[in-house]
């Protein structure tokens, strides 16, 4: 064998030693997630972003309210965060075949696309999102999962042209 293929072969095999898991993966986990029964009314979330180097840089607190209008899931979210900012996100989620979702946003750049399986939902999109005084676009690889009827973990990646940012780690709880 040739001594580059020799060298690149362990590289290519440690790449995808590292790829994440498909969302089918989890396809028999339970509680089995249905967004529109979790979402619908009224969900707290606490959450936290952290740069690439562990440093939690914001706290926040989410109220969303959730309903379902026209087939959709409708998610209004209200953000309080730790410096005193306040940020309002409206999603509207659209069910697509065996399984998948499409989701837009003001702030979204184009249409966000994931897949629900078993107990988590696996979400990509790309934020517009302001910094100081400067706008970002940044994408998201977002992972949720729901813990039991009530309690969902949310973990999502952070980057910007292939780059890691940083991490956004949450806590859904649905009110009684």
């Amino acid at each position: 064998m040739n001594a580059r293929i020799l060298l690149i072969l362990p590289l290519l095999l440690a790449i995808g030693a590292c790829a994440a898991p498909d969302v089918t993966h989890y396809a028999a986990e339970r509680p089995q997630l249905d967004l529109v029964r979790y979402f619908s009314g009224t969900t707290d979330a606490w959450g936290m972003f952290q740069k690439r180097n562990g440093e939690v840089v914001k706290r926040f607190h989410v109220v969303i309210e959730g309903r379902e209008e026209a087939g959709a899931l409708v998610l209004d979210e209200h953000f309080d965060y730790s410096d005193g900012t306040k940020q309002r996100r409206v999603w509207t989620l659209r069910p697509q075949q065996n399984g998948h979702w499409q989701g837009t946003a003001s702030d979204v750049i184009g249409t966000a696309s994931g897949m629900v399986s078993g107990n988590s939902l696996h979400w990509s999109y790309t934020l517009r999102l302001p910094v100081d005084s400067r706008t970002y676009d940044v994408a998201f690889d977002d992972w949720m999962f729901l813990v039991d009827d009530e309690t969902m973990v949310n973990r999502a990646q952070m980057s910007k042209s292939g780059f890691r940012l940083g991490d956004v780690t949450l806590l859904f709880r649905r009110r009684r």
